[in-house]
Formats: structure tokens, C-alpha cells, sequence
């Protein structure tokens, strides 16, 4: 696909996303959503706190009322939100966020009448007329309408609230520090984890699309402040959102950061039973591994991102294979029973149910013994970028690691491996390693970042 990525499509607010380009986003998206049907097509229409999220809803809304859909704007709520929104009333959705990405990008989800984000099929479709500018646009006294929607997001923690065994978490008596990160979760998640009987304190509480206190990618370096109040307040858990509250990142009961590869290896490990299969991508950690292999279950392995992982899992359930759990270390987590989307606030509630029995660090130090590194090669144009793509399968090619192209090129070592890719989302090539010691993982993650920039 060459305009939408993993997660939908990003780019810096006016300069590489414009209000014209999500119109006409939205004008191909409308006339996919309204193909074969009879009648009017609703399409529900929400965004994140972005301060560029109105200016684009609103080109949205009107490329979407161009080709004849009526609209339901919901407001500023997570994405795992308008997805339910989307199941409940049966229509596809229209989400304006950039998720993790830095505040002066902005950028378009698309989901489906079943509430979960199209499949590569239905993205390739949108593109098509998007790049041919085969709209079905309508006459004048045909266009759609706009309505606002009230409730959607109390609707949502409703929903979590009957899903998960409140029960359980309440008996558990948890304190719980949140960092929704100025984002969409900020409306919701607190709201929910006092309803579950936790006492909630937070920090960098309140929606702002400029995102003052921290960057919306809840990464390690970005939480110091959630790691102080959870150890000010003694905390049993902190949780951390990223700008649309799909994802979810833990920080134990001591203030220490849990890796996301460690908290997924948990819940997967509290789901997988033998004959069961899970989804992950290509830079899976071998805590995943090592859970699905204690399970007797099988690991199915995609390019990175939520679109791809999401398209195998539907593949594999459309077989007859059981899939409970699946998603990404970076704390994009799947509950296919619960619903095919990543859901920060219901991946919390889970991980919560752990608590239960385990402290946070305890769930941890079960998946520990591996280190991870990332680094990140910028680059400025599309010569640069394959500049970097054939040197990375340059080495690879001479490496006597075993090499996997599924989504760029990962080497595996045996005890440890490098993976590196251009990002779908910016402007970037990224390099990934994982050994036993942050030494290692840190000398291959280096040996390929300078190899990478020597070739270049």
C-alpha cells in the first residue's frame, strides 16, 4: 500500500496531512463504506485531543457528506471507544488521531461495521479510488448529514466495566497511578478504575493536544513522572497510555518500568492453553515464545503493525483456530473474545486481574532475562530511505544469522536477535535487538546502526 501504513495514515499536520488530503481520505472511505448498499450510509466520526483533531474531523465530515454518508460525531474519545461505537450501531468509522506519534503529526484510522480496523483488503480499496480520485460523490440535495453524539465514551466504560471481573479487582485493593498523557484516555480511564473499586491518582490528567507534560508514545524515557507518583503515592500499578488510549504500558509496584514484551508474555501466559495460537509480529521477544511454548500452543508471526496482526487473526478465526490473546510488545494487546481491537483501558483491567494473586514486579520478573534496544535512523527523503533499506539487506545477506524478510530483515543468533525496518508511520528506519544482557543487545543494535549509516 503506498498511502496507508501499519495503523492507518500519519504525517506532520499541514504540511504532509492536510485538511484537503483527509478529505479526500474520507471522500474514498465513504464511498467504500457505501458500496452495495441501499439507502443512507452512517459512518461514526471521532478524534483524539490533538489541537489539530477538530480541523481535521471537520474536513473529514465534509468529505464524508460529500459522497452522501450522514455522520456521527462522537467527540474527543479513545479509539477502542469509536470502535465499540462502530460494533454497537452496526456502521464503519471515521477515527482522526496519530495515536503515539509526536504532537504536530495527525492522521486517519479506519474501521470497519464490525468495529475493527480494515483489513488490508478494505484499505487497499480505499486507496484505490483515493489515488484514482473515484469518488461517488452526490448531488446537492444528496449529501449527508451531521449529528453530535452524547455518550459514547460513558457507553465504552460500560462495556469494559461488564467485561472484566470487577470483583476480582476490587477484592485485590488496589491503588492505581494513571498517565493517560493529555490523550483521549484521560475522559475515560480514570472513570473506569474507580468504578472497578481502585483509588486512582493521576498525572498528566487533563486532555491537551499539545501534550505539555510528556510525549504521547508511553515509552520508558516518557514516564519518569508516572514513576515518581507510583512510588510517592505507593501505588501497586501505573499505567500509561498512549494518544488514543489503545495501548497500555505498566510500571510495577516500585516505580520501575515493566517492558511491554514482559507484560503481554504475563497475560498471555494467564490466557494460552495447548491447541490455542497467538499473533504477534515480527519483532516478537522471546518471552512470548517461551510462554507459547510452556502452553503447547502455536505463534504465528506478521509484519508490525496492529492492521497486519489484525488481518491474520481474522484469517485464522475464519479456519476454526482459537486465538485468546495476541498484539505487540509495545503494549498493543488483542482479546479477540472481548473484541479484535487494542483497548489500553481493557488491557489494563486484565493485567489488574493478575494483581490479584501477583504484585506487578512478581509478573515481571516471571517474563525477565531479556534486554531490548531500539534505535532510530532518520532520514530526509525516499532516496535516503532505500539507500538504508539495501544496506540493511546488504548485511543481512552476509550474516550467518538465520534471516527472516517477513517484515524487513530480522537476524537471529539463538540467543539473541536484530531486526531492522523502515517505519510505517514516520520518517524513520528502525533497528531492534534483543540478548540475554543489555551489552549484547546493545552491540547488535550499534553494529547495525553503524553499518546501516556507513553503507548509506
Amino acid at each position: 500500500m503506498k498511502i496507508f501504513g501499519s495503523s492507518g495514515v500519519r504525517g506532520v499536520a499541514n504540511e504532509e496531512l492536510t485538511p484537503a488530503f483527509v478529505g479526500r481520505v474520507a471522500m474514498a472511505a465513504g464511498s467504500v463504506f457505501g458500496e452495495g448498499r441501499d439507502g443512507r450510509t452512517r459512518v461514526a466520526l471521532g478524534r483524539d485531543t490533538r489541537a489539530t483533531g477538530r480541523m481535521f474531523a471537520d474536513a473529514a465530515a465534509s468529505g464524508l457528506a460529500s459522497v452522501g454518508c450522514d455522520v456521527d460525531r462522537v467527540g474527543v474519545l479513545p479509539t477502542p471507544a469509536l470502535q465499540a461505537y462502530a460494533e454497537r450501531e452496526g456502521i464503519a468509522g471515521l477515527m482522526v488521531t496519530a495515536s503515539h506519534n509526536p504532537p504536530e503529526y495527525n492522521g486517519v484510522k479506519l474501521v470497519g461495521r464490525d468495529g475493527v480496523e480494515l483489513a488490508r483488503e478494505g484499505l487497499e480499496r480505499v486507496e484505490d479510488r483515493l489515488l484514482a480520485e473515484r469518488f461517488a460523490t452526490v448531488p446537492w440535495d444528496e449529501t449527508g448529514t451531521s449529528r453530535r453524539v452524547e455518550g459514547a465514551d460513558r457507553t465504552y466504560i460500560d462495556e469494559v466495566l461488564a467485561a472484566v471481573d470487577g470483583d476480582r479487582i476490587a477484592s485485590a485493593d488496589l491503588t492505581v497511578a494513571l498517565d493517560p498523557g493529555h490523550g483521549a484516555g484521560a475522559l475515560t480511564s480514570p472513570t473506569l478504575f474507580r468504578e472497578l473499586g481502585c483509588r486512582v491518582v493521576t498525572v498528566n490528567g487533563q486532555p491537551d493536544g499539545h501534550f505539555p507534560g510528556r510525549d504521547p508514545e508511553p515509552i520508558e524515557r516518557n514516564l519518569g513522572d508516572l514513576r515518581r507518583l507510583v512510588r510517592a503515592t505507593g501505588a501497586d500499578l501505573g499505567i500509561a497510555h498512549d494518544g488514543d488510549a489503545d495501548r497500555a504500558i505498566f510500571v510495577d509496584e516500585y516505580g520501575d518500568h515493566v517492558e511491554g514484551d514482559a507484560a503481554l508474555a504475563a497475560l498471555a501466559a494467564a490466557e494460552l492453553t495447548a491447541g490455542d495460537t497467538t499473533v504477534s509480529a515480527v519483532n516478537v521477544s522471546q518471552r512470548l515464545v517461551d510462554v507459547v511454548n510452556a502452553a503447547g500452543a502455536d505463534l504465528e508471526l506478521t509484519p508490525i503493525g496492529s492492521t497486519n496482526i489484525i488481518t491474520r487473526i481474522r484469517a485464522l478465526q475464519r479456519a476454526g483456530v482459537t486465538v485468546p490473546v495476541a498484539g505487540e510488545g509495545n503494549g498493543g494487546v488483542l482479546f479477540p473474545d472481548y473484541r479484535l481491537a487494542r483497548d489500553g483501558a481493557y488491557t489494563a483491567a486484565r493485567f489488574c486481574e493478575l494483581l490479584a494473586d501477583r504484585s506487578a514486579s512478581g509478573l515481571a520478573a516471571d517474563h525477565s532475562g531479556y534486554h531490548n534496544v531500539r534505535v532510530n535512523l532518520a532520514y530526509d527523503d525516499d532516496a535516503e530511505r532505500e539507500a538504508l533499506i539495501a544496506a540493511a539487506e546488504a548485511t543481512a545477506r552476509e550474516s550467518d544469522a538465520g534471516l527472516d524478510t517477513t517484515d524487513g530483515h530480522r537476524l537471529d543468533y539463538g540467543d539473541a536477535w536484530v531486526l531492522v525496518r523502515p517505519s510505517g508511520t514516520e520518517p524513520v528506519v528502525r533497528v531492534y535487538a534483543e540478548a540475554r544482557t543489555e551489552e549484547r543487545a546493545r552491540r547488535l543494535a550499534d553494529e547495525m546502526h553503524d553499518a546501516l549509516l556507513a553503507a548509506a
